[in-house]
């Protein structure tokens, strides 16, 4: 009498990323299973229905073809998540500053968003630096409105800059109210930029101090590659 080990763990073999590998174990057992019945050779079943035998081995043979092609249908919809080339490309941009004269704001754009560069003067740095945090709208900046610190800070001039001088500052260019791009050139009440479509004024460090804009300009992560390259990104 004819006599097959039964499979019982069709539903694990249908969820486990192995499942190729299974299936093909199972289908190996059983031929060997065969041969050693054609022998002669009496072989323990675990069930007393000889007829599911061959049920069984076809339950496990489509659920593996099943887990297979889910796991071909599925990777193209995974892998079109993955950013695209030409989008890893503008993660991080070089900003050659030589020729940004003190005074001068040059605009470039990064990650579809335009940021600001500005070469301070003495007077808009004096400026910042003298303005308290009691008089700010937005006195903190959080990590993810500048990344370039690793936990919340003072939205102080000198918190803002990339240099200790204060020279420097970088900053996304878009209004925190509704998405707009503020006009620079020490405009506004506070001669910094000014929102025009709802009337945003920003000082000359970037901070809201009048208007409906929640929030002060985001900084992004920007790094000094040398003296005269910026990196953003």
């Amino acid at each position: 009498m004819r006599r097959f080990v039964r499979w019982t763990s069709l539903i694990s073999l249908c969820t486990n990323p192995e499942g190729a590998f299974y299936a093909s174990w199972a289908l190996n057992i059983s031929i060997d299973l065969r041969q050693r019945s054609n022998k002669g050779e009496i072989i323990v079943s675990h069930a007393e229905n000889k007829s599911g035998t061959r049920r069984d081995f076809l339950y496990v043979a489509t659920a593996a073809t099943g887990a297979v092609a889910a796991g071909a249908a599925i990777w193209p919809l995974v892998n079109q998540m993955n950013p695209s080339a030409d989008v890893l490309a503008v993660a991080s941009v070089e900003v050659d500053v030589t020729d940004l004269e003190i005074g001068t704001q040059l605009t470039v754009k990064w990650r579809g968003k335009p940021v600001f560069i500005r070469r301070r003067t003495a007077r808009e740095i004096a400026a910042g630096r003298a303005v308290k945090l009691a008089d700010l709208v937005d006195p903190i900046d959080y990590v993810w409105e500048d990344p370039n610190h690793t936990q919340p800070k003072p939205a102080l001039d000198e918190n803002r800059t990339m240099d200790k001088e204060g020279e420097w500052l970088v900053m996304i260019g878009v209004c925190t109210h509704l998405g707009c791009v503020p006009i620079g050139n020490e405009s506004g009440d506070f001669g910094g930029w000014f929102c025009p479509c709802h009337g945003s004024h920003y000082d000359t460090a970037g901070r809201i101090r009048k208007g409906p804009a929640p929030r002060n300009l985001d900084i992004p992560m920007a790094v000094w590659l040398n003296k005269t390259t910026i990196k953003l990104g």
